[in-house]
């Protein structure tokens, strides 16, 4: 391990307990009848130094509980704390702050400013706090993401795997506790995003990052050290060590063709719900399902 990589791990060892974790998570738009409950008091731990890779069907909630513990979007009830640092209970120009000293935000869109250089974005919400980077740090993050030599292009210039790399250099830059990585390679060829995955999965192995990861993707939550899966807005699953095809037949039981009880016909009931045998709370217990 490099030298800063090994500062890196020191400064994570000073607190034992999870990067992120929430308690009674809930999150509801609207109000009344017609109200949606996005999440449902939900208890997660984040493992620091890990690569966790959230799952789930289109409305499960994934998106929301990252938003959420991320400090992006508001609870409806429940609390949430970054390392020792309760958010929910947090001002907005404490928020603010706080994400932007501790939290990396990678997106689908990679959001880089046109008029800039890639070395010019990756330093930008340092710039804009008025800090100067640290440059130990700064080096092995681009040599770790292969863009020595792309740091005078501009965006337009750069190919979409190397504008997301330099969107994930922005996120690595200030040396957050926690990078969050929403759908990440959803706009990407299939080349690129093995390069984004492989960068991420660097940033946890070489630098000592946090990262979790939004994905609908099995081959991308393989690259993960644990997978978190989420329907109806519960965490209802977990598997450490994910493989793709565990992931991808995990995922089937949310299908509600395949995962259908067939009647005497041959045909699938019209009925079918996922069912678990078993979910997961957010350490990782292997509990039954209390509802």
């Amino acid at each position: 391990m490099s030298t800063a990589a090994a500062e890196q791990a020191a400064g994570r060892a000073e607190g034992d307990g999870p990067a992120a974790r929430a308690r009674g998570l809930t999150k509801a738009y609207g109000a009344g009848e017609t109200a949606v409950l996005a999440l449902d008091s939900v208890d997660v731990d984040i493992a620091r130094g890990r690569f966790t890779a959230v799952m789930g069907p289109s409305g499960s909630g994934k998106s929301t509980l990252m938003h959420c513990l991320a400090g992006l979007d508001t609870v409806s009830a429940g609390q949430v704390w970054l390392g020792d640092t309760e958010i929910t209970g947090l001002k907005d120009r404490e928020l603010t702050r706080l994400r932007r000293d501790r939290v990396g935000f990678m997106f689908q869109s990679f959001n880089l400013i046109p008029t800039l250089n890639a070395a010019e974005n990756i330093t930008l919400p340092l710039d804009i706090a008025g800090r100067k980077p640290d440059r130990r740090w700064l080096d092995q993050v681009i040599d770790t993401l292969g863009l020595r030599d792309r740091l005078k292009h501009r965006p337009a210039q750069l190919s979409g795997g190397q504008q997301q790399r330099v969107a994930c250099a922005r996120a690595l830059a200030s040396r957050p506790e926690l990078i969050f990585a929403d759908e990440p390679t959803g706009n990407l060829d299939s080349r690129a995003g093995l390069e984004v995955l492989g960068f991420l999965r660097d940033a946890v192995d070489a630098l000592g990052q946090t990262v979790v990861m939004v994905t609908h993707d099995p081959g991308a939550a393989a690259r993960s050290d644990r997978v978190l899966f989420l329907a109806d807005g519960r965490i209802v699953d977990a598997m450490e060590r994910p493989t793709a095809d565990a992931v991808l037949e995990r995922m089937k039981r949310f299908d509600p063709v395949r995962a259908a009880p067939e009647d005497g016909d041959g045909r699938h009931s019209a009925t079918a719900a996922v069912q678990p045998s078993a979910t997961a709370t957010g350490s990782g217990d292997m509990t039954p399902d209390k509802d």
